[in-house]
């Protein structure tokens, strides 16, 4: 069963789309955290980032910029976030990779963040980057 960002893509469910081309779809967010508030998406459904293939990835990450920048100059904002969540306890919602970009116009729209920051022993550090070393070979 196709999900509501496959529906959108198809055209079952309107959106404002701001872009298309044949791997990617941006259309802005229903429910923004500001104006401009846009998704950029794959066409094709992956829930989690490592699950789309470099063909696409590389497809998204050629217009990304193009889009915020687009975004930016549209609403007048120069700082913005780009967001990105994979999986329903890092905050994604539909299960459909996707990109948030998120004007910053003010200190009360756009994105709010808390960053609960801890600290990295060389020990863990180390650890950590031969296991992610290991992970890409």
């Amino acid at each position: 069963m196709a999900g509501i960002f496959e529906k959108i893509v198809a055209g079952q469910i309107p959106s404002h789309k701001i872009y298309e081309d044949e791997l990617v779809f941006a259309f802005l967010d229903i429910n923004p955290l500001s104006p401009g508030h846009a998704l950029v998406i794959p066409k094709k459904c992956y829930e989690f980032l490592h699950e789309v293939p470099e063909e696409t990835s590389a497809a998204i990450g050629r217009v990304l910029p193009r889009i915020a920048k687009a975004v930016m100059d549209a609403t007048g904002t120069k700082e913005y976030n780009i967001l990105q969540n994979n999986g329903s306890l890092a905050h994604q919602v539909v299960p459909h990779v996707h990109f948030h970009i998120i004007p910053k116009p003010n200190p009360e729209q756009g994105l709010g963040v808390k960053w609960p920051a801890a600290s990295l022993s060389p020990e863990e550090g180390r650890d950590l980057q031969e296991r992610i070393a290991a992970a890409l070979q």
